[in-house]
């Protein structure tokens, strides 16, 4: 068991919050709020418990100089300042005398959120350019001992980085002497250790997205403790062609047909894979074509779960008791080829008495953007982290956090 914030007391200490505030952008301002508002339950505890709170975050891929201007942290500052009602000071810097001077000014209940940390990956500690850098993403050991420094107890609560061993989390915790988990990340765990690790029966695991690669190691931790597997999107196809099934030009991973082959041949008829598809002559949304059965037109590829396997999963889903979902059963994006997405997600909602949980990533969009949102146990801030939790790999970004 990891520490958590009901371990410390905070009065007049210097808190350092890792947060994942790595939040859309547009012309400079976030056009959604939704990681700012999880982070604030653990920012708010803090101070109302009489701490100097000091937050950071990555915000997007920082790979050239250009990215230093589009990718700063100083729009949530803003945004974060109007939720907490209370000034929230932004350093411009993540290293150096500013930053160092206004922490140590600080009072107890104020707020400091400093730079985009992956800033690092690009810069040398005295703010030179150095595109090979890699300080944050490799964790550079003198980086997270300074970052350690800077205050007394250290929290992480972004999930999003748990599965990266990062100098702003694994290396700050390395060093510091006090450290927990924030109240997301705790939320995070105890809802996919119940999921993965300690779930009630019937359990059905939906998974999808485009690519079995992307998916391999889950199915294969999945198979030990899931009743069934339902298989939907873009990798549904390889696993029909290590069938003999006629995918037409649907995507498949040729690399991957063996594995499939293996995992179907492993998976004692808990593997459950579509029965028809919604398919288009082109990569585009046009009015969808309907097969008969799991055969798909040579001229034709699969964007979508037809009509027949959407009844065919929603009568696997009755009766279940726990439910974990991860990627959509095809191209959402596209509104012809959203319905066996929408129609997973809302036979999902309407589970009576079930523990529901979806693994983030393109599959907790679809359920936000639908209007699910609050029809599920749990939604996982964390795509990557959720995958490899669900794999059953450690994520580095919590072992690291003291046990109690």
């Amino acid at each position: 068991m990891k520490k958590t914030l009901k371990d410390y007391k905070f009065k007049n200490k210097t808190v350092l919050v890792r947060v994942d505030f790595n939040v859309p952008m547009k012309d400079g301002k976030v056009t959604n709020d939704n990681r700012v508002n999880a982070a604030l339950p653990t920012i708010e505890y803090l101070l109302d418990n009489d701490a100097k709170v000091v937050l950071f975050s990555h915000l997007g891929k920082i790979k050239k100089e250009e990215d230093l201007k589009k990718n700063s942290l100083m729009p949530v500052a803003e945004l974060l300042s109007k939720k907490l009602k209370k000034p929230v000071k932004f350093v411009n810097s993540i290293e150096g005398h500013e930053l160092e001077e206004k922490i140590n000014k600080m009072k107890p209940t104020e707020v400091v959120l400093f730079e985009n940390t992956r800033f690092a990956d690009i810069t040398n500690s005295d703010g030179t350019i150095n595109l090979e850098a890699k300080r944050e993403s490799k964790n550079d050991s003198t980086l997270g001992k300074y970052w350690s420094s800077l205050g007394d107890i250290f929290v992480n609560d972004a999930f999003g980085t748990a599965h990266r061993e990062h100098a702003s989390n694994v290396g700050i915790a390395s060093y510091i002497k006090n450290s927990c988990l924030g109240f997301l990340v705790e939320k995070e765990v105890a809802m996919l250790e119940k999921c993965i690790n300690n779930p009630q029966s019937p359990f059905v695991a939906i998974i999808g997205g485009a690519k079995v690669s992307d998916k391999i190691n889950v199915i294969q931790n999945l198979l030990k403790v899931a009743d069934k597997i339902l298989i939907g999107g873009g990798m549904a196809y390889t696993f029909f062609k290590a069938k003999g099934i006629e995918t037409g030009n649907s995507l498949v991973e040729k690399d991957r047909i063996d594995i499939a082959t293996e995992l179907l041949k492993n998976s004692n008829g808990k593997i459950i894979l579509p029965i028809d598809s919604a398919a288009s002559a082109s990569f585009a949304n046009d009015k969808p074509i309907f097969s008969a059965d799991q055969n798909i037109d040579v001229n034709l590829m699969g964007l979508d779960i037809g009509p027949k396997s959407i009844e065919l999963f929603k009568k696997e889903l009755e009766g279940a008791k726990t439910v974990v979902w991860n990627g959509p059963m095809g191209v959402f994006e596209f509104s012809n080829y959203a319905a066996g997405t929408k129609a997973v997600c809302k036979s999902i909602s309407e589970l009576a008495g079930a523990f529901t949980v979806i693994g983030g990533g393109d599959s907790a969009a679809a359920a936000i953007q639908l209007g699910f949102e609050d029809k599920f146990t749990h939604i996982s801030t964390g795509g990557g982290a959720s995958l490899e939790f669900m794999e059953g790999k450690i994520l580095p970004g919590i072992d690291s956090i003291q046990n109690k």
